[in-house]
């Protein structure tokens, strides 16, 4: 009788193979599973019952929040459907569970318009008093990243795996690829920006056509999202700006500031890659934030002195 792994790995090869999931994602499957097994100790499938999954899903709640939670949980479901569909099991565990999670809902992070544009400003001016070779070359690539950034509002990931070929400066468009293989092309529209990608292309040929990557280290290897997250903490300091900038708040403030210039909202959540209009509604809440702060500040009513 085969075990617990076991079907986890053939579980996992059926997401490779047939759902054409990505490593990342696998690999974040393979954690959740295996914590799953390790929670309940249990060592063979047919071991696992409601109650054993009821058990697992409180301590979750004891350890995480309800966002990680629901995902850790989604995972442990497909992997029983799978089971199921397999005729492994005749009927999922989770048949006689009703799960509900009420999350709080937690409103994007935004960066200020002026703080993005000190905080360019701050790596523009290191790249024009760099000293060395060296110095001007990792300057023109660090105001390359954050400028495309703020300027698509692309995820990090998806930044970081960009081949070559996806980015035409020509026609001033990038193809991205998405979360779950989604292909989506977007434009750049400022011209700074890409006069800045340009000569960061221009610079980095060799590395590039090295590694088959856009962006890459000075060593020619592809630039990872750590590298990025150290980058940003860097000029935040040197800018001295007290805020914690990541970079997700590219995107968030990208998504925001075109819906509060009256963008709809449709081609910003196709900006985005959102499969969901759902999704994107979440910044419609940081713009009625704003409204807010603009009718209580600018609206004429509060040049009124009237009492009763």
């Amino acid at each position: 009788m085969k075990d617990l792994q076991t079907y986890t790995e053939n579980f996992l090869e059926h997401c490779r193979n047939q759902k054409r999931l990505n490593e990342k994602t696998l690999k974040s499957y393979r954690i959740d599973l295996k914590q799953f097994r390790t929670e309940t100790a249990a060592g063979s499938i047919f071991e696992i019952t409601p109650d054993t999954l009821e058990n697992f899903l409180a301590i979750l709640h004891r350890k995480y929040k309800p966002k990680t939670v629901k995902r850790k949980i989604a995972v442990v479901k497909a992997f029983f459907h799978y089971l199921e569909y397999k005729d492994i099991i005749d009927r999922s565990p989770f048949y006689k569970i009703h799960v509900k999670f009420r999350e709080p809902a937690i409103l994007p992070r935004t960066i200020p318009i002026h703080t993005v544009e000190h905080f360019l400003s701050v790596i523009y001016r290191h790249h024009a008093e760099a000293k060395t070779d060296f110095q001007r070359k990792r300057t023109l690539r660090d105001i390359a990243v954050i400028e495309l950034l703020f300027a698509t509002g692309m995820r990090i990931s998806e930044l970081c795996s960009l081949n070559t070929a996806d980015v035409n400066l020509r026609d001033r468009s990038i193809l991205i690829y998405g979360k779950g293989s989604k292909e989506r092309k977007i434009q750049i529209g400022s011209d700074d920006v890409v006069r800045v990608l340009e000569k960061y292309k221009a610079v980095f040929l060799p590395e590039m056509q090295s590694s088959g990557n856009f962006f890459t280290s000075l060593s020619g290897k592809p630039l990872s999202d750590q590298s990025v997250r150290r980058m940003i903490r860097k000029y935040t300091s040197l800018a001295d700006i007290d805020l914690h900038i990541t970079p997700h708040m590219f995107r968030h403030t990208f998504a925001t500031s075109l819906l509060e210039a009256d963008v709809d909202i449709r081609y910003i959540q196709k900006m985005l890659g959102h499969s969901s209009i759902h999704i994107t509604e979440i910044y419609t809440h940081v713009a009625m934030s704003k409204q807010r702060d603009i009718l209580a500040t600018k609206h004429p009513r509060k040049t009124f002195t009237l009492e009763i």
